[in-house]
């Protein structure tokens, strides 16, 4: 996987679709989710790995971004 789509997209064919209206939020609930899906072992830990690094990646870039903004109001 290689963007938060391609997260959703598989999260998607379990069954499961996150859309808060929030990015940020969306990301860690989709975390979330990862994390109990790897551990009923309904994926496999690289799938695991791979989502989780790059959610966390891109939750921090979110966090920095929405930091910026408040910086400058």
């Amino acid at each position: 996987m290689k963007s938060v789509y391609e997260i959703q997209q598989f999260l998607k064919r379990y069954g499961t679709i996150i859309y808060v209206g929030d990015r940020l939020a969306d990301m860690e609930l989709m975390e979330d989710e990862l994390k109990e899906m790897f551990n009923s072992q309904l994926i496999e830990r690289n799938e695991f790995e791979n989502a989780l690094m790059l959610l966390r990646h891109e939750i921090q870039l979110e966090k920095e971004k929405n930091n910026r903004k408040g910086d400058r109001k």
